[in-house]
């Protein structure tokens, strides 16, 4: 694994629980870890349970003992890590979003679909997919309980950074982050809310604001220009250079009418991510702050018994589930990564292709490019690419 903050937490924690929960075709080894700094990457390795530890993440690619790389690491190194791993023969699991750039994004889905006709397999971390509600509601709307889909409203709403003395650290910072809210949380519904219609985004109309524009340098440096006298009596600040929030419409290519906000800003809430699907039979709801259930209104019942129904989703038939405990025992944030690499070894164990393949997460990287072409067009209407197109481009 190739990082070792946040995500790579969430994986570690992820990688050495697949096996102990899941009866698999293949045992996980936690191999290797890398990061730039060393003591802080040994003292990773020595917590989050890895055998070894590097700084130079081209030697975890070299070894022989190596079959999965997990690229956990920020998004202007995505293309480069995932790009020499698939080529070394690497299996790969790439946080989202897959790359800062379309064009980084197209080389590396085309670099994945070469690696396929080998045998390797790559697939793109929307964890979301795997909490069980939220693939149930997939279920359901495949299996037609809501008819016609119709109407899709998506938010995903947090405030980390609404303090502007919070600094200017990398997820701020096009260069390293490639856009904010957008790609950071707005990908996620992207993903989620394609994955549980099996309609993708066909055009969009988007607004995206920056709030804050300046921040203190994280520890007085960041390696960008500073401002303030030189004296040092003013704390130096750097530019803001990706959004803090991103509203948009679109359209579905099945029809459908949608609405997404992703927020850095919305003061109080913490995490709130929620998706509702208003289809012609029903409407179906998850919200991730109850990520046990899903709201669901069956509009065929008669008139005197429709309503909305609560649906706890911890049996053992419901999605993921019959590994971990007794019904309605209820499971948290961290095992949708378990059910992540629960998914990926099995695929690789078994030679198939696991999903979200890097072809769609290509196409919620053309998504987001389009939202931000609108946004800059004064939030012109602005038609999404096919991905399908892309990659042949």
């Amino acid at each position: 694994m190739v990082g070792y903050a946040f995500m790579g937490a969430a994986h570690s924690q992820a990688w050495r629980t697949v096996n102990r929960v899941y009866d698999l075709p293949a045992r996980v080894r936690m191999a290797a870890i890398c990061g730039r700094d060393p003591e802080k990457v040994a003292d990773a390795a020595d917590r989050l349970g890895w055998e070894s530890h590097t700084t130079d993440w081209r030697e975890l690619i070299a070894r022989d003992d190596i079959d999965i790389v997990d690229v956990c690491t920020p998004g202007d190194s995505h293309a480069e890590i995932t790009l020499a791993a698939l080529a070394a023969g690497k299996h790969v699991l790439c946080e989202k979003p897959l790359a800062n750039t379309v064009a980084e994004a197209r080389e590396m889905t085309a670099a994945a679909a070469t690696a396929q006709a080998a045998g390797i397999r790559s697939m793109c971390g929307f964890n979301y997919r795997r909490v069980p509600a939220v693939t149930m509601m997939q279920q359901l709307i495949a299996a037609g309980r809501l008819g016609k889909i119709r109407h899709v409203r998506a938010v995903y709403l947090q405030d980390w950074i609404v303090d502007p003395q919070f600094p200017l650290v990398w997820r701020l910072q096009k260069d390293k982050a490639g856009s904010g809210a957008l790609g950071d949380i707005g990908a996620h519904i992207i993903d989620l809310t394609q994955f549980v219609t099996g309609q993708r985004i066909a055009g969009v109309s988007a607004l995206t604001e920056t709030f804050v524009k300046q921040r203190p340098l994280p520890g007085g440096s960041s390696g960008l220009a500073a401002t303030g006298p030189a004296d040092g009596a003013t704390a130096a600040t750097g530019e803001v250079t990706v959004d803090d929030a991103a509203v948009f419409v679109a359209r579905l290519d099945g029809g459908a009418l949608a609405t997404y906000e992703a927020s850095r800003f919305a003061t109080g809430r913490k995490n709130g991510l929620r998706v509702e699907v208003n289809g012609s039979l029903g409407t179906v709801v998850f919200d991730l702050e109850r990520l046990n259930e899903l709201e669901f209104y069956d509009a065929t019942l008669p008139a005197a018994e429709q309503g909305f129904t609560r649906i706890l989703v911890t049996e053992g038939d419901h999605p993921y589930m019959s590994a971990w405990w007794p019904p309605g025992h209820i499971i948290g944030y961290e095992h949708s990564f378990t059910h992540q690499m629960r998914d990926l070894v099995e695929a690789v164990a078994t030679g198939v292709d696991p999903a979200p393949s890097f072809a769609d997460a290509l196409q919620v990287q053309l998504v987001l490019d389009a939202v931000t072409r609108s946004a800059e067009l004064g939030s012109s209407w602005t038609e999404v690419e096919p991905s399908l197109a892309a990659v042949a481009g």
